[in-house]
This record gives C-alpha cells, sequence and structure tokens, in this order.
C-alpha cells in the first residue's frame, strides 16, 4: 500500500505532533502533508526527510504565527494533491480532515478533538477575547463558516480513530460519525519510578494558556500553604509567577532530564483541566507517581480511581483543597501505577494502529 500522512501544521510540539511521530516511525517512507513546517521547533520531527507544506509556507511569519492563517488553511488542505495514495492517514486537530481524496483511497482520521474552536463555545469565548470589540462581530460571522466547512469535511474521511471515549461522543455529536478508540502514544520507558521519591512537592507541567486552569492550582496552594511546582512555557507564565505564593514555584521551560526528575520525586501530578486524552498524566504514573485529575474527559480513560489516583469533581478551590486532603490520607503502589501506564506505550500505540489500517484496508478494497 502507498501511504501518505497529513497533519494540520507543524510548528510547535505538543501531544498531536507526537502522534505524527509515531505515524512516522510506523511509515518511515510516508510523505508528510501540512500547511506550515517550522522544523526548529519540532524536536525529533525537525529532521524529517519528506515534507510537503501549502502556499501558506511562503506567507512572511506564518511559520511563527500560524493561528493567524486559520481562515485560510480549509482552502490550503483541499489544494493538497493525494491521488496517488492507496491510504491517507491524517493526524487532526483542525483541518487536515478535509482533504480531499479519491473514492479509489480509503482516509483514516485520529482525531484528538473536533475543531475545538469551532464547537466549543468555552473554547470560542477564550479565544474571543483576545481581539478587540469591534472585530468580534466579524470573527463570530467567520467562525459560523469555518463550522459549516468544519461538519462538512468531516463527512470526507472514511473511517475516524478517537483518541479516547470522550473525544469519541464528540465526534459523534458534532459529526454524527462513528469512531473506535485508540489512546494516543506514551513514551513509558523515558520514565521510572525513583528508588526513594523525595515526594516533598506537587507538580504539573503543560502550556500555560488558561483553559489548563494552572491558575486555579497556584491559587489553591497559596491557599493550602504547600509545595507546587509548575513547569512550561506559554502566554500565562508571567502572569502565573505574579500570582506564586512562598510555597509555589511557576518554572518555566525545563529540560527532558529535569522534567524525569521532577515527575519521578514529586508527591503526586497534578491535571485540573478538561483534556481530551492527556499524555502527561500518563508520563507521571509512567514515574509511578499517583494523579489528582479532574473527573472529566480523557481522564476517565486512563486513570483508576484509588489505585492510580484519585479526582475532584469541579474546578474550583474547594473542591481541589479536599481531593488533597483525601490524598495525603492515601497510599499508592508505585509499580502498579506504572505497569499500568505501561499499556498505553507508543509500541502498542503502533501496533493497534497497523492493525486497524490493515483491517480496514481489507474491508475497503474487497
Amino acid at each position: 500500500m502507498k501511504i501518505a500522512l497529513v497533519t494540520d501544521w507543524l510548528t510547535n510540539y505538543g501531544g498531536a505532533e507526537s502522534v505524527v511521530s509515531a505515524f512516522h516511525e510506523l511509515f518511515p517512507h510516508a510523505p508528510i502533508y501540512t500547511t506550515l513546517y517550522n522544523p526548529k521547533k519540532m524536536r525529533e520531527l525537525g529532521r524529517l526527510p519528506d515534507v510537503r507544506t501549502t502556499w501558506l509556507q511562503k506567507i512572511p511569519f506564518a511559520k511563527s504565527h500560524h493561528q493567524w492563517f486559520l481562515g485560510q488553511m480549509p482552502v490550503a488542505v483541499e489544494m493538497m494533491n493525494l491521488d496517488g495514495y492507496d491510504v491517507v492517514l491524517s493526524s487532526c486537530h483542525s483541518v487536515s480532515k478535509g482533504v480531499i481524496t479519491k473514492p479509489s483511497t480509503l482516509h483514516i482520521s485520529y482525531c484528538h478533538t473536533p475543531m475545538r474552536y469551532a464547537w466549543e463555545s468555552w473554547d470560542f469565548e477564550t479565544r474571543l477575547k483576545k481581539f478587540p470589540g469591534f472585530l468580534q462581530p466579524l470573527i463570530r460571522r467567520q467562525i459560523k463558516k469555518i463550522r459549516e466547512w468544519d461538519y462538512c469535511a468531516a463527512q470526507r474521511v472514511d473511517k475516524y480513530i478517537a483518541n479516547s471515549t470522550y473525544i469519541a461522543g464528540k465526534i459523534k455529536e458534532h459529526y454524527g460519525r462513528d469512531s473506535d478508540v485508540i489512546y494516543p502514544p506514551v513514551h513509558t520507558e523515558k520514565f521510572q519510578p525513583a528508588a526513594h521519591p523525595s515526594n516533598d512537592y506537587y507538580f504539573s507541567i503543560g502550556r500555560l494558556i488558561p483553559y489548563k486552569k494552572f491558575d486555579l492550582l497556584v491559587e489553591t496552594f497559596n491557599h493550602l500553604g504547600i509545595p507546587l511546582k509548575i513547569a512550561g512555557t506559554g502566554p500565562d507564565l508571567e502572569k502565573l509567577q505574579k500570582m506564586a505564593g512562598p510555597t509555589v514555584e511557576v518554572m518555566g521551560y525545563v529540560d527532558d532530564d529535569t522534567l524525569i526528575d521532577l515527575y519521578a520525586n514529586c508527591k503526586a501530578f497534578l491535571f485540573p483541566q478538561i483534556e481530551d486524552a492527556g499524555i502527561v498524566p500518563l508520563e507521571a504514573m509512567s514515574a509511578g507517581r499517583p494523579v489528582i485529575a479532574l473527573n472529566r474527559g480523557g481522564s476517565l480513560d486512563t486513570m483508576i480511581e484509588g489505585k492510580t489516583g484519585i479526582f475532584f469533581a469541579e474546578q474550583t478551590i474547594a473542591s481541589l483543597s479536599d481531593a488533597i486532603e483525601r490524598f495525603e490520607r492515601m497510599e499508592f503502589d508505585p509499580a502498579f501505577i506504572r505497569k499500568h501506564a505501561q499499556q498505553f506505550d507508543v509500541e502498542i500505540f503502533k501496533k493497534k494502529i497497523g492493525e486497524f489500517i490493515q483491517s480496514s484496508a481489507s474491508a475497503y478494497f474487497s
């Protein structure tokens, strides 16, 4: 089979890009089609041998400000020529599902989420606040058009894979399509339990943006007066550093070695946001550390209450504080937690993706 990989853009590295990396390991000779590519920001994906970009790549500042060009991306992906392939495998949280393929081509889309800013009002309203008031009516009209395009584009896909049961529900709700669930890949071998963890701080990491609720963590731990470390970069970094009290450290960027140590020695990992799947809690669990997470989203698929961590019910100081107080009275088995995380390892992910493509192709081309 001749296979092409497609993704929305390759301009910063996150969970979606780790999936593309696994796809590339599975199909190293498959070209990768994307709207924009900034190899300097892409870790191991910065050395890809065959990346095919769109006309957006030639526009000044597009690689560093892809958000400015979301309105042009539907046109860009529809112009991709994928006629010569038997299978197209897309990794999509935005526009790549909208590629146009021939009836003789099987398009399988690994969906991280339906286009969040088009379908989730909380996400859209958060983004909208960043624009001047006089522009907001125009942006609302544009988003309505994008949502209409996104629904139509979603019908072009032949088979969907969702990254969690939560997202499978969203795919059904917004697109009216069924999907199979394959959880995203985790490099569990990178993270190991510490022989004697210090257990003297709580820890969290991620892109420092509003919906991830790092402000809730800072406020809660300021209130409790117990140690918290937060790693990551993003537009809220300076704000969070100013909010942090004497027991809270907002560290900014940390390298891989530091991250491995932070996971291994924390008392627990904190995950206060609604996330589509969530790779970082599984990284923490790979190091044998329990997780305290909001009981929404993908965490419901990957955690076992009382065994790999605990849930809290609301994104409030009171609810999170109550969970921490409960957690402090509990004991967890690092070996059990790590063994649980290993079922989400990248090699298992690649095996499941390969099997899904083979079975889907056999049925499609029979």
